[in-house]
């Protein structure tokens, strides 16, 4: 038979007890129990772990498997809470990416909840467009992606979490200004920026826009600068606005509604890892809110413009 976890669980604790009545005790066992696995464990050692059937005098033999059977019943038993740790999402390693405007937005809610639930769960996020949060899904790299919908459909899992609506920013020195929506005629004249964010927009109203933009600029610092400036305006998500747009001008675009949708990602097929289940629990709980308090974001109903 066998050398068992059990028998050198027994023995530990008969040895730290001192008698096989302390021990049985301790472990919510019969005495019987504990007396049959010290003999097992014995007869399969060949040789006897305590000097008496006192039980309080360990043998050479028992001394050294003391030692070995305490190292090896903590070192099983740290390997359980790690199982069940990771099982709850409570140790591990998560990697999110997601687009800036929800990383700069929601996400420091939802990060600031998550560490404090799962402080030994070492998270990094990575800010970046949705091509390489896709990209990333994709190869793997991260556990779970947040931007708009994959253009790759087929292998990547996609759940919708809210939609926003785009909408044209300018300084408010710009002429339009003054105005409360805008329409194609409006921006003769004027130099369009485009972006990154807007740049997966597939609708012929924004390719009538975009047309003649002879300036394009990806960082949302340097943009927002340059529309600072009035070198032009650009058309942005509401949620890509930072909190200190004051000196911005948000106008509606009346030609046509354009929003785009923003959800989680993963590949198909594959589950989330515990931590990665117990963030996006979080963020979609956090959305919920912001959606219900009257945010920048709204429920995801419509059929977004971004292939």
């Amino acid at each position: 038979m066998a050398i068992t976890l059990n028998g050198l669980r027994f023995f530990v604790a008969v040895a730290e007890a001192g008698s096989i009545v302390d021990a049985a005790s301790r472990l919510a066992r019969g005495p019987s129990t504990v007396s049959m696995a010290l003999k097992q464990l014995e007869a399969e050692l060949g040789g006897p772990l305590f000097e008496s059937d006192r039980k309080n005098r360990l043998t050479p033999l028992g001394r050294f498997t003391l030692a070995a059977a305490r190292n090896g019943v903590h070192r099983f038993d740290q390997a359980v809470d790690d199982i069940r740790g990771f099982a709850r999402g409570q140790v591990g390693r998560l990697s999110v990416a997601s687009v800036p405007s929800v990383a700069s937005h929601l996400l420091p809610a939802v990060i600031d909840r998550f560490i404090s639930a799962h402080p030994s769960v070492d998270l990094n996020l990575r800010d970046t467009d949705s091509d390489t949060v896709e990209t990333a899904v994709m190869d793997g790299s991260i556990d779970l992606g947040i931007a708009g919908r994959p253009a790759d459909s087929g292998s990547i899992l996609f759940e919708p979490l809210f939609e926003d609506r785009f909408v044209l920013v300018c300084s408010r020195t710009c002429p339009l200004a003054e105005q409360r929506a805008v329409s194609r005629a409006d921006l003769d004249g004027l130099v369009l920026i485009a972006n990154g964010a807007s740049a997966r927009l597939r609708t012929e109203i924004y390719a009538t826009y975009t047309a003649d933009a002879r300036l394009t600029v990806r960082n949302m610092a340097s943009l927002l600068a340059l529309v600072r400036r009035n070198v032009g305006v650009t058309i942005l998500p509401t949620l890509s606005i930072p909190d200190d747009g004051a000196d911005l001008v948000l106008l509606e675009i009346v030609d046509e509604n354009l929003y785009r949708v923003v959800g989680s990602q993963r590949r198909k097929g594959e589950n989330l890892a515990p931590a990665a289940s117990a963030f996006l629990d979080l963020l979609t709980r956090h959305v919920a809110g912001q959606i219900a308090c009257g945010a920048r974001i709204q429920a995801p109903k419509t059929v977004d413009a971004l292939d």
